[in-house]
């Protein structure tokens, strides 16, 4: 966690459709954020727990349910509110339609000052009603109809949102 004098980081992935035997087999940009965060936030279609004990070996982990998570149910919530750094940050996979969607996030966690959803593969940070940051990290592994795949990264402090970025994921 951070010091006074630091920021937290905080690492934001979705979308990673991993089994246990693949568990291990993340793009190396997943293990280098990981890697440099003080916590992850995983917004579901996990797919199988030995995932999120791979993330959890580098900072600890909150996550919610995906659609894809059959084998997490009844272990992981489908919506989760959780305060970093001063900063309430709700979370969801699905968010529905795109029509809509910020007055349903901001229904969803009306005292939320961040919602971090994922479900579409389709990397989003704008501001939603009332300024909420809606954020979706994308996905590191299957890109859909993206250019790239793409993986999340906020930076946290007072209550305070310094830093909402969308990284591209470089084949290495």
């Amino acid at each position: 966690m951070p010091t006074p004098d630091r920021s937290l980081r905080v690492a934001v992935l979705a979308d990673t459709h991993r089994r246990a035997d693949r568990a291990e087999d993340l793009p190396d940009a997943v293990f280098d954020l990981v890697r440099d965060a003080d916590v992850i936030l995983h917004a579901g279609d996990i797919v199988e727990q030995p995932v999120l004990d791979v993330l959890a070996r580098h900072a600890p982990v909150h996550a919610v349910l995906g659609n894809n998570d059959t084998s997490l149910a009844g272990v992981l919530p489908e919506r989760l509110q959780v305060e970093l750094a001063g900063v309430r940050v709700g979370m969801v996979h699905d968010s529905g339609r795109a029509t809509g969607r910020a007055e349903r996030l901001h229904d969803m966690f009306p005292d939320a000052d961040v919602v971090v959803f994922g479900h579409s593969h389709i990397p989003w940070n704008e501001a939603g009603v009332g300024g909420q940051l809606l954020f979706n990290p994308g996905s590191p592994t299957q890109r859909r109809q993206q250019p790239v795949t793409t993986i999340g990264r906020l930076v946290l402090r007072d209550g305070a949102v310094e830093e909402a970025t969308v990284l591209p994921v470089v084949a290495s």
